[in-house]
């Protein structure tokens, strides 16, 4: 019999996670039936939107949501085997018996001297995000300039990235020094510390006298309030996330963007990737494609320690991480 460890929320977030909000259980796996595999993970993700989402599609008692790098160590599924690497919503779990629905094999031409935990970054969820959210919701078009705030996240790093790619002059927000140091690396044209500028708005018209043509949003609050009012007219933005209000007891109120949005004209639409899921696959080559060429970075903040998911999770949720962060199991 195998054993899994399991990470289960006992309570629903209040305000800011806590360590009691978790609590570390072994249980005890099934033998496998026809058409089941075990897994075992090896590179386990910790992401922004677990926050928000754990209030909605979770129990308290059920195991954490989250997507994992996992290895076939037993199969009775032939489209699985044993020793093949795949993609998984398994949740924060060591182990896992599934009949195979869902999981998504690693691409079959993925390189040997690229580390798998990318599949859950750049060449994986997150890059699929940034893609999709500069394609399909913006429309981004050579030329144009953009702004992306949590820039030195794990979408945000890719959103600077492809936006250069595309021939456009790109503008980032970040945290602290360190992750402002890092995007100038990407090649972002401007970069700066929200914290430490003295007004957000000079901050955004300094890097940008003429505005934005396009904005992807991933922090909400008051910031993105003042970063609507440098929009072009007709402008574009992408609601990706909003990691500021994630934490919050008692929900934010205003200031409300509705007259500059009619003043400006300003389109702004909310996505998930799992919209355009039928794309994945091709999407993938093109992230991949990218990487291998020279054109895509990837930085990955690694914990190590499947017992460290609790405090990784709340670390991103703090901004300790720059670029992707991962558990290393």
């Amino acid at each position: 019999m195998v054993q899994a460890k399991t990470w289960i929320l006992t309570k629903h977030f209040d305000g800011f996670p806590k360590d009691s909000d978790f609590e570390l259980k072994v249980e005890e796996l099934p033998a496998l039936k026809d058409g089941e595999v075990l897994l075992e993970a090896v590179f386990l993700s910790v992401d922004p939107y677990m926050r928000p989402f754990s209030r909605v599609r979770m129990n308290e008692g059920d195991v954490m949501i989250g997507t994992q790098v996992a290895k076939v160590i037993q199969s009775n599924n032939p489209a699985f085997p044993v020793g093949s690497h795949v993609v998984g919503r398994c949740g924060w779990r060591s182990h896992t018996v599934c009949d195979g629905v869902g999981l998504v094999p690693i691409m079959p031409e993925w390189p040997q001297d690229v580390s798998l935990s990318l599949a859950l970054g750049a060449i994986g969820m997150p890059g699929l995000t940034a893609l999709y959210g500069i394609e399909e919701i913006l429309g981004l078009q050579k030329g144009e300039t953009l702004l992306v705030n949590a820039a030195a996240g794990a979408v945000g790093s890719v959103v600077g990235q492809i936006a250069k790619i595309k021939g456009c002059k790109v503008v980032g927000s970040a945290g602290t020094d360190a992750k402002v140091a890092f995007l100038k690396e990407l090649g972002f044209d401007e970069a700066f510390n929200y914290k430490t500028v003295g007004s957000m708005e000079e901050a955004l018209k300094k890097a940008s006298p003429d505005g934005y043509d396009c904005f992807f949003e991933n922090v909400g609050g008051l910031s993105s309030s003042v970063a609507l009012q440098q929009m072009k007219n007709f402008g574009r933005i992408a609601v990706c996330g909003a990691i500021s209000t994630y934490n919050d007891s008692t929900p934010q109120t205003g200031p409300f963007p509705h007259l500059t949005m009619i003043f400006k004209q300003l389109k702004m639409e909310g996505f998930m990737q799992s919209r355009w899921e039928h794309k994945n696959p091709e999407s993938l080559k093109r992230l991949m494609g990218w990487l291998k060429e020279g054109k895509l970075q990837c930085r990955e903040h690694i914990t190590k320690g499947f017992e460290k998911m609790p405090a990784a999770f709340m670390g991103i949720l703090q901004g300790e991480n720059v670029g992707k962060a991962i558990v290393a199991v």
